[in-house]
């Protein structure tokens, strides 16, 4: 598979096109084929709006943010940082300062910015991470054998950084 430098949420793979995740936030262009349909471009960047907001050094607040898709390699490196192993707790700190590329005005997002979040913002960000990098989605659609109305169940999720 090839990398690119950048994470612009319209570069296809070059493989065969795989739909793209259908998450709240999620980035397009005005160019983009509808969901579902062939030839669509894998997206790889989902905007997001923290519930509180992260308060920098100087009071601003930033809510508004964009996290990439996770690699395997990042899922894989913080497992060897100390502080995973002290704690395996942390892991979702590390992994989500990876994976999150801008929030607000910030120049840079790193762990020490997550380790700062509210508890609130953390979790959403723990439940976005999960939704992102499951195909988009946790939840599925199903029909009732009944009545055969169609509904969506939530499937649930493994711990972050357990995908």
């Amino acid at each position: 598979m090839r990398r690119t430098a950048s994470h612009s949420s319209a570069a296809p793979e070059a493989h065969e096109p795989v739909p793209a995740p259908a998450v709240a936030g999620e980035r397009r262009s005005a160019a983009d084929p509808a969901p579902g349909l062939p030839g669509r471009a894998l997206r790889t960047e989902f905007d997001f709006e923290l519930p509180r907001g992260y308060v920098d050094e100087s009071g601003a607040v930033h809510r508004n943010g964009t996290m990439r898709l996770a690699t395997a390699r990042d899922e894989l490196v913080p497992l060897r940082d100390v502080r995973v192993q002290e704690n395996a707790a942390y892991l979702s700190v590390v992994l989500l300062g990876r994976v999150i590329t801008r929030l607000g005005t910030l120049p840079l997002v790193h762990d020490g910015v997550v380790e700062n979040l509210f508890a609130s913002d953390l979790a959403f960000l723990q439940d976005f991470y999960r939704q992102v990098n499951a195909e988009g989605h946790t939840r599925a659609g199903v029909t009732c054998p009944h009545c055969e109305e169609p509904f969506e169940v939530e499937l649930g999720g493994s711990r972050l950084g357990e995908s």
